[in-house]
């Protein structure tokens, strides 16, 4: 393809434009955005009791500060690419690194639930340059034969910071107080900022200012912003027997209904977001995967630290040290799949990688006791994270590299819409799936707890002889509490076993997808069109 319709040859001739060393400089600039952004996500979740007592705000008030960055920040994602245009991709994801890093320190000062929620609004509409934006840029300023390797060093961020926020946060919280988890951005983003605006070159591809399709950026913000608001709220309020709920499901389904048909009218030919690229099958096929594979990783990084916190009294600190390993195994196998994605075919990487995520799953289920050593965690993640750590640069790579130049911002800004999209679901299931099937072992086990039992008066007698021993006031009470207890632990233990199997089978729902990539290998990439 020509450089006058934005094909490789464009991208191949900024690469050679650019040294080694300016090249690292900016993805060193990406890659402190991007780990800003992810790890803002997770970092601010451990944080939200203090909060709560700080700002005397109620358990459903204090959410909003979680919510509102991340409606956000989906809601700006799938813009990003006429954003880039708009601006020239310089200015930028230069603005939006400066709008973060100002909002993080709004978000420190925040004396009020109000102005926190509002600045955590700023911080995710900034923050949702960065994964796109970045993105996009490694892949243009890389050669082809070096698309492996800046993948990895992209992905290090964005499968990092999942694992680092939760220690992070509790250290952070625990030793100082919670605005620290927002200054703690202000160094990275004010040398993130400095480089991004010496060093990031703007795109030779961009289409330049298209008009401002004001309707599709309003249908968008509306359909995505009450999906994400019922998928975050939904389990808290009961889902569909609660109005709010039910009126945020019609608005998202109208919403997103009109947004479609508004961006694919035939004489649309400045669209907000290009719908028209998800003709590209690597692309579409790579976004459903990419969803599925956000399920799977946001969804285990919510379900485990729970588990630790509620079952084994871990503090959130040692939660975060717990899931280390599985980091930093991911963060290992990037560099070296970022050079066998260009001898092998992708997708058998991805589905190796998928499998090993499985069986992980797996393990993890049958770990599950009320007393488990923090050791047997070890292996499982592990190979979690070197299942995750295998998937994202040859999924990144098979979902854009055949793209044109031109179409890189756009296709990278739905990707990550998707992935962001698939956490989001992710959570709101699996809290789901876990409160339901908790109720259902209760009810199970509970049928078994029956006073004509032998053992259940045999364990009541042991039960009520021991608080008699230790003194309690009302023994035989406590004993029936403690009996209550115990049945209501077991109960959420096996719900736990059932979540990870759920996710196993989940995750082997997703292999056939890789059979609809076209195959991608090195130079053997199919030539965009």
């Amino acid at each position: 393809m020509s450089e006058a319709n934005g094909g490789p040859a464009k991208a191949g001739a900024l690469a050679e434009t650019l040294s080694p060393g300016t090249r690292a400089i900016v993805t060193l600039a990406v890659m402190a955005a991007t780990l800003m952004e992810v790890l803002d996500i997770s970092v601010v979740n451990v944080a939200l009791p203090h909060m709560e007592g700080s700002l005397g705000a109620t358990l459903d008030e204090i959410g909003w500060v979680a919510t509102g960055y991340i409606i956000s920040n989906v809601i700006v994602l799938p813009l990003t690419g006429w954003l880039s245009d708009w601006f020239g991709r310089k200015r930028y994801l230069t603005g939006s690194i400066v709008l973060f890093t100002l909002s993080s320190l709004g978000c420190g000062l925040s004396r009020s639930l109000l102005m926190l929620v509002g600045f955590r609004v700023l911080q995710g509409a900034g923050g949702a340059a960065f994964l796109s934006t970045a993105q996009a840029t490694l892949i243009e300023i890389y050669p082809e034969k070096q698309q492996g390797f800046a993948q990895a060093m992209f992905g290090i961020g964005v499968i990092m910071a999942p694992t680092l926020g939760p220690t992070l946060g509790g250290f952070l919280t625990d030793r100082y107080s919670w605005p620290f988890i927002f200054f703690v951005n202000l160094p990275i983003g004010v040398v993130a900022a400095l480089l991004s605006g010496l060093y990031v070159p703007d795109s030779p591809a961009s289409a330049g200012r298209r008009r401002m399709d004001l309707i599709g950026i309003g249908l968008l913000a509306v359909g995505l912003g009450a999906l994400q608001t019922l998928l975050e709220k939904g389990q808290e309020k009961d889902w569909f027997s609660s109005p709010f709920i039910r009126e945020m499901t019609v608005l998202a389904a109208v919403g997103l209904v009109l947004f479609v048909y508004w961006e694919l009218r035939p004489h649309n030919r400045h669209p907000a977001v290009d719908l028209r690229l998800l003709r590209q099958r690597n692309l579409t096929t790579g976004t459903i995967y990419a969803f599925g594979l956000g399920f799977v990783l946001y969804g285990t990084v919510f379900a485990l630290p729970q588990y630790w916190q509620i079952l084994e009294r871990f503090t959130a600190e040692q939660t975060g040290i717990i899931l280390i390993p599985g980091g930093l195994a991911s963060a290992a196998m990037m560099p070296l799949v970022g050079q066998l994605s260009n001898r092998i075919d992708r997708r058998f990487l991805v589905g190796a990688g998928m499998l090993l995520t499985i069986y992980s799953m797996w393990a993890f289920s049958g770990r599950f006791t009320l007393n488990t050593p923090e050791g047997a965690f070890f292996w499982p993640l592990v190979w979690r994270g070197a299942g995750i750590g295998l998937q994202f640069v040859p999924l990144s790579l098979l979902a854009l590299a055949t793209l044109p130049t031109r179409d890189l911002a756009q296709g990278s800004g739905l990707y990550n819409l998707f992935r962001q999209l698939g956490g989001s679901f992710g959570i709101a299931i699996l809290t789901t799936i876990l409160d339901r099937s908790r109720q259902t072992h209760h009810a199970r086990l509970g049928a078994h707890l029956v006073a004509t039992s032998q053992s259940t008066r045999t364990a009541l007698v042991g039960l009520t002889h021991h608080f008699a021993q230790a003194h309690a006031v009302h023994p035989r009470e406590t004993a029936l509490r403690a009996l209550a207890g115990m049945l209501e632990q077991q109960a959420m233990l096996l719900s736990y076993v059932d979540l990870f199997r759920i996710i196993a089978v989940l995750g082997i729902a997703a292999l056939p997808l890789l059979f609809l990539f076209k195959r991608g290998r090195g130079g053997n990439l199919p030539a965009p069109h």
